[in-house]
Parts: C-alpha cells; sequence; structure tokens
C-alpha cells in the first residue's frame, strides 16, 4: 500500500463537464476517491450545499483564510475567489484514496510547485461551438457572464500545454472511464513506488547475506 495518497488536479473551460465527470467517478469508485471541496465567493447555483459542492465564504472570509495560510492554492476568477482548504488535503494525502481536486489553471500550477508528482487533467468539449451551447443552456449565468467565461476560455486555451494529459468530453461515461485508466496507470508508474522498490531491494541484499541458496 502507498505511504501517501495520489493528487489529481482536474481542469477544463466552463461547460466543460468536469465537475460532472469528478461526481461521476466518486458515484462509481468510492474507495479509490475523495473530492477535495473548494471554498469560493460565488453564489451557490439552485441545488448547491454548503460542504459539498463548495464552501461558501464572504470575500473577507477568504481573505482571513489567504492571510493566514489556510489555502494550498487560490485564484480570483470572473470576480470571485476559488481556492482549495490546506487541512482536508493533506489529511487525506495521508491515506491511500486519490484526491481529486477541481480547480482553475492558476491554481493548478500552483499545486504542482507543491505537490511535483500530481497529475493534471484537462477538459475540454468536442468543440468551441458545444462549449458556447453548453454556457447558453444551463440557463443559469446572464450573457454577460456566458461572454466572460468564453473570454477566460480563450486565456485558458494558452496555459493548457502545461497539463499531462487533455481529456475531450463528447461521450460521458467513455470520458469517465477514460479518466479512470489514467489515474490507474499513474499510480502505477515506477517513480511513484521508488520507497517501496528500495525496501525490497534492500530485503533482498539481507537475504543474500544471510542465506546459502
Amino acid at each position: 500500500m502507498r505511504d501517501m495518497g495520489f493528487l489529481v488536479v482536474l481542469s477544463g473551460f466552463a461547460g466543460s463537464g468536469k465537475g460532472t465527470i469528478m461526481k461521476e467517478l466518486l458515484s462509481r469508485y468510492p474507495e479509490e476517491y475523495a473530492l477535495s471541496v473548494s471554498a469560493t465567493t460565488r453564489t451557490p447555483r439552485p441545488g448547491e450545499q454548503e460542504g459539498r459542492e463548495y464552501f461558501f465564504k464572504t470575500k473577507e472570509e477568504f481573505e482571513r483564510m489567504i492571510a493566514g495560510g489556510e489555502l494550498l492554492e487560490y485564484a480570483c476568477y470572473v470576480g470571485n475567489y476559488y481556492g482549495t482548504p490546506r487541512a482536508y488535503v493533506e489529511e487525506q494525502l495521508a491515506g491511500s484514496r486519490s484526491v481529486i481536486l477541481e480547480i482553475e489553471i492558476q491554481g493548478a500550477l500552483q499545486i504542482r510547485e507543491k505537490f511535483p508528482e500530481t497529475v493534471l487533467l484537462f477538459v475540454t468539449p468536442p468543440s468551441a461551438g458545444v462549449l458556447r451551447e453548453r454556457l447558453i443552456g444551463r440557463g443559469t449565468e446572464t450573457s454577460e457572464v456566458v461572454h466572460s467565461r468564453l473570454s477566460r476560455a480563450v486565456e485558458e486555451a494558452d496555459g493548457c500545454e502545461a497539463y499531462d494529459y487533455l481529456i475531450i468530453n463528447d461521450d460521458l461515461d467513455a470520458c469517465v472511464e477514460e479518466v479512470h485508466h489514467i489515474i490507474r496507470s499513474e499510480r502505477s508508474r515506477m517513480r511513484h513506488h521508488l520507497r517501496e522498490i528500495e525496501t525490497i531491494k534492500n530485503d533482498l541484499k539481507e537475504y543474500v547475506k544471510g542465506e546459502q541458496i
């Protein structure tokens, strides 16, 4: 068993479906994944609950968290703060489940600096036209906000090359399984298991010293 958990960042354009992918992973494989719930200053959408989708904070509360070093990363996106509370993530990393962070590019790069082994996944719809249709189809945001999100997507498209994998969300079921397969494969990479290999090497040397085969 791994001594530490595995950290995964799931980012993507607004409307790409990254939140749905994340929820499906947690539903299908509850023993393998834990969700890092972000804090935000944006207004809750219909059906969202405190502590489930986000920890909803005032601007003043969020800035106190920044000043107190309570966030692993934070960013301002379309006029609102978003950030990852430190305590929960560090607690989960002491276990064996993969911790999924649904955050923006700026925050993802901050996480990569602190945890170099983090795997970064970027989610996109099949085309810009599909992205626009999804944003409009939400029916929860004004045309000005939709325009802001599309403008932000232009900026994000210039930074997503820093990610390890591109996930094209066309068929949800296939997309979820692709992400699950990538994470499982990454957990098996040799570079994540150097401590275990070193232990095996040392044990083998002891066997060779003490036994004549």
